[in-house]
């Protein structure tokens, strides 16, 4: 009954915030939960402190930008993450949620018009992501407690349905066909946590990407004591980490 009240337009009921970031530029209203009953998916909120620990909010500060304005950036992630959680797939279908129950899961008012939160993604993609992903996948290394780290390897090809582009078409194995997809390379610990994904839209095969990516990047971000010429030196017999793939990169040349 309150957020259909709201004189603002449904859900907003902080008027006085959203005064202050529109005409005096105060910027983003501070997010604050509070207890409510009966929200609708409300459980993606158990989903929240992991989000946080695995960097959902690391360092996004120092690779994007956006116009200042009532809804920050935290904000834009947090409900970027949650509508993933929700199965909720695009933007538009934002629209048949209830927006003042969806803002009490953010901790503000309403969520953000469909409108608003596609030209704030926009920026967002605009932005390069690559760095602040390696930023990410650089923190994640550097807790692994084993000092020989062990990586997973594998391909997944992705289908793409859109007609925004003309991708080359891969054989999809669960469907036996050949369509037009990406073939994604997941980077994964011992215990099944991802650190990176390497997206290939004209794939070379697994044995180039582990050459030409993978081990050059894990050579550069694993940790070691000194540099990686002392290093070696010290321990001229001892790997410093450990690759498993399936067959696709078998080659006794490259070993």
């Amino acid at each position: 009954m309150e957020d259909s009240r709201a004189s603002l337009g449904t859900g907003a009921t902080n008027p006085l915030g959203r005064i202050a970031a529109s005409i005096f530029h105060q910027g983003a209203v501070d997010i604050s939960f509070q207890a409510c009953c009966d929200i609708p998916n409300g459980g993606v909120l158990l989903a929240l402190p992991a989000l946080l620990a695995t960097g959902l909010l690391c360092h996004i500060g120092e690779f994007f930008k956006i116009p200042s304005g009532y809804y920050g950036i935290e904000s834009i992630f947090i409900v970027l993450a949650f509508m993933a959680l929700a199965r909720i797939k695009n933007v538009e279908k934002l629209r048949f949620c209830p927006p003042g129950e969806w803002g009490k899961l953010l901790g503000l008012d309403r969520i953000p018009e469909a409108q608003t939160l596609r030209k704030k993604v926009a920026i967002i993609s605009s932005t390069e992501a690559i760095p602040w992903g390696a930023k990410l996948c650089s923190d994640w290394i550097s807790e692994i407690p084993d000092p020989v780290g062990t990586f997973y390897v594998d391909g997944h090809v992705r289908v793409y349905y859109g007609s925004q582009t003309k991708l080359p078409r891969h054989y999809v194995a669960r469907q036996r066909l050949c369509l037009r997809a990406t073939t994604d390379y997941w980077i994964n610990a011992m215990d099944g946590n991802p650190f990176m994904v390497i997206t290939q839209d004209v794939d070379p095969g697994l044995l180039q990407v582990l050459e030409n990516e993978v081990v050059p990047f894990l050579e550069k971000e694993f940790p070691c004591q000194g540099t990686l010429e002392d290093w070696i030196r010290e321990n001229p017999l001892k790997h410093r980490f450990s690759i498993i793939f399936d067959r696709e990169g078998y080659s006794p040349q490259f070993f």
